[in-house]
């Protein structure tokens, strides 16, 4: 685990020595400058942090706080294609940089060496950007599946038992889930958890030959057979079902070939009103994409299905059910960083201080995630986005402590002792929470 004073020395080293090394190595500072590397990192960043819709004045503010005066203007002049160059290596840096906090105090999640999410962001960029990072091609747009020349892909995968955060990785805004990196460097015994976009057999395959156990919705183009080896059709998976599941069922099957994967199928019919809700759910994306719905999509709508290569005694078909739904975490860990951190927004129309803008806000984020780990995780009612803002409001405090070591260290156990005796989700009876869930998973069934 990491403390709080090895913490202190790393945000220090890497918004200080590391990013004047950085700076001189792409060029963004080639001669002795007012403004260094370091300086012009610690202002976005902290700038940024502290107020996510920071105006230019409010940059050059923090930037005299972190030892420059700068003009507004002259801060803007900084963001240009060498300054968003400097930045994109120090955000991979800091990814390097992996902090891991003490276990949450839940038995299911200890039970493996690790509960890793993972799940990507896509973050549309302007279309002058996308000689950088290529969208799914065409004009302009936005999300919700339109074609965009220029956008970026974040692959982050996310341990739900530590907080330990992996990433986010960059891609390009067109790539597929399926060529995210490192899909299979995780410990033996450890319990991957991923949506339809990381289905893959010969993946399956390289887990479970490692150790690693996973957990996935079954995807409709899933190749099936039963305990005899035969062919399972998917078109024949929902009569298949019907005649089994009572209430649910949790059977061996082989997954890619008869001599393929053994896996669990875990199957739960849902209630009416949510297969219904599935169905629109589903006629309304096939309509924004200009796609056909399959009458086996709309069949399978009734049913919850889920494959894992976990041993019933290891995950029991109520916490399978549980871990799936603990996956919707990595969500609001993404709906943490946009909805609150601002990461997709910015102010400007400019194409390189968006740039700019986003990797400064991302490197923020991860020292908020940082915090967030050390001061946090052993409490499993924690409320994330309370303890965000709290730490926001330390911000410029951050900032002034960052040159002086102990001092930051100081202040990092001040901050922990403030979100040690708040930031907290109450209990619900009704729609309990994830981490009630994860305590008692009968609550789900």
């Amino acid at each position: 685990m990491c403390t709080q004073a090895e913490l202190s020395r790393r945000m220090s080293r890497l918004l200080s020595v590391t990013a004047d090394q950085l700076a001189a190595e792409t060029g963004f500072v080639r001669r002795r400058s007012k403004l260094t590397g370091a300086q012009f990192a610690q202002a976005l960043v902290f700038g940024w942090l502290n107020n996510p819709s920071a105006t230019l004045q409010q940059l050059a503010q923090m930037a005299g706080t972190v030892g420059v005066p700068i003009s507004p203007q002259g801060i803007d002049k900084r963001f240009t294609a060498t300054a968003a160059g400097f930045l994109q290596r120090l955000v991979e840096a800091a990814v390097s940089n992996v902090i891991v906090g003490d276990d949450a105090p839940i038995p299911l999640l200890q039970r493996f060496r690790g509960v890793y999410v993972l799940d990507s962001s896509t973050i549309v960029l302007h279309d002058e950007l996308a000689s950088v990072w290529r969208g799914s091609g065409g004009g302009s747009g936005g999300g919700n599946g339109r074609r965009t020349s220029a956008a970026i892909r974040l692959q982050v995968q996310f341990d739900l038992a530590t907080g330990t955060l992996i990433g986010p990785f960059f891609q390009d805004g067109r790539a597929h889930d399926r060529s995210a990196p490192r899909q299979t460097q995780f410990p033996p015994q450890a319990l991957r958890v991923a949506d339809l976009g990381y289905f893959s057999t010969p993946i399956f395959a390289q887990l479970e030959e490692k150790g690693i156990y996973w957990l996935s919705r079954l995807h409709m183009r899933a190749q099936l057979f039963d305990a005899r080896r035969h062919p399972l059709p998917l078109a024949a998976l929902p009569a298949w079902l019907a005649q089994r599941a009572t209430p649910h069922l949790d059977t061996l099957l082989f997954l890619g070939s008869p001599q393929g994967i053994p896996v669990r199928l875990l199957a739960l019919p849902v209630p009416a009103a949510v297969a219904a809700e599935r169905r629109r759910r589903v006629h309304e994306e096939a309509k924004r994409k200009g796609q056909r719905v399959s009458a086996l999509r709309l069949a399978l709508a009734e049913w919850t299905l889920l494959v894992t290569n976990a041993p019933e005694d290891l995950l029991s078909f109520e916490e399978a059910l549980v871990m799936a739904r603990a996956r919707w975490q990595i969500e609001l860990l993404f709906k943490l960083w946009k909805q609150h951190g601002l990461l997709d927004e910015s102010r400007s129309a400019k194409p390189w201080r968006q740039l700019c803008e986003l990797y400064a806000k991302m490197l923020g984020l991860l020292i908020q995630h940082w915090l967030l780990v050390l001061n946090c995780w052993r409490y499993p009612n924690r409320s994330l986005t309370q303890a965000a803002q709290t730490i926001r409001r330390y911000a410029t405090a951050l900032a002034l402590a960052l040159s002086h070591p102990n001092h930051l260290t100081t202040l990092l156990l001040r901050l922990h002792d403030c979100l040690s005796v708040g930031c907290r989700i109450s209990t619900r009876k009704t729609a309990p929470a994830t981490f009630q869930q994860l305590l008692l998973p009968s609550l789900v069934t």
